[in-house]
């Protein structure tokens, strides 16, 4: 489903100064897989992360996401593919704090133009429902908690039935009971739908509740073996 090919990105600090966050990195991850990439700061496996979603250009190397090359695509098709195919839950919620649970969910369908509101409604209610916060729908993001939050981007990364779902750290801000759930939800998730995950985090007990578990360092991938499912 997603696929990498000697992908190097180097970020220009200044004229005198580059550096390489991914290194020639090959990387097939296939349909219905879950996938834990795991590393320390500055490892590369967000900037990793970031290419396969196409949220940031190669500096060498392709990137496919089912068979198409990202970056041949126009703007507008690539920004309709990551709509329709893709699901991002990102480090912090970035919930709008302007719009209820309920809406906030919904948001990503305004983008589109396959969706009926009707529709929309009916399954971003089914999503809250699946990660529990049916009784969450008309209230606004800063009377949840953080663990509540991030279900509510859960639910909201799924909303267009994506192919894929990418997170980058989802439980980096949070206590470590409600990691176990959070990480719970996402397996949950995973075994129900058989979507594709790729989860980035810097915590290797985490690799347990993946499929396939991947170690980057100094930008480059220095393991993959399958994942000790608990």
């Amino acid at each position: 489903m997603i696929a990498l090919r000697d992908v190097t990105k180097v970020y220009e600090v200044s004229k005198q100064v580059a550096v390489t966050a991914v290194r020639g990195v090959s990387l097939n991850v296939e349909r219905g897989e879950f996938v834990i990439i795991t590393g320390r700061s500055g490892s590369g496996k967000t900037t990793l992360l970031n290419l396969a979603a196409g949220l940031v250009r190669p500096t060498s190397g392709e990137v496919y996401f089912e068979d198409t090359n990202l970056w041949s695509l126009t703007d507008r098709d690539q920004s309709l593919l990551r709509n329709r195919k893709i699901g991002f839950v990102f480090q912090f919620p970035s919930l709008l704090p302007s719009l209820t649970v309920l809406d906030n969910v919904a948001l990503p369908t305004t983008f589109g133009t396959n969706h009926k509101q009707e529709a929309t409604h009916e399954r971003a209610i089914q999503l809250l429902d699946m990660v529990g916060l049916s009784d969450k729908l008309p209230v606004y993001p800063r009377q949840l908690s953080a663990g509540q939050q991030q279900r509510v981007v859960i639910a909201r990364a799924l909303i267009c039935q994506p192919d894929a779902l990418l997170a980058d750290e989802p439980t980096s801000n949070l206590d470590e009971q409600t990691e176990r759930e959070i990480m719970d939800l996402f397996r949950d998730i995973h075994t129900q739908t058989g979507i594709t995950i790729v989860l980035v985090t810097h915590t290797s007990q985490l690799v347990a509740y993946g499929t396939r578990a991947l170690g980057m360092a100094g930008g480059a991938m220095v393991s993959d073996t399958p994942a000790p499912r608990s």
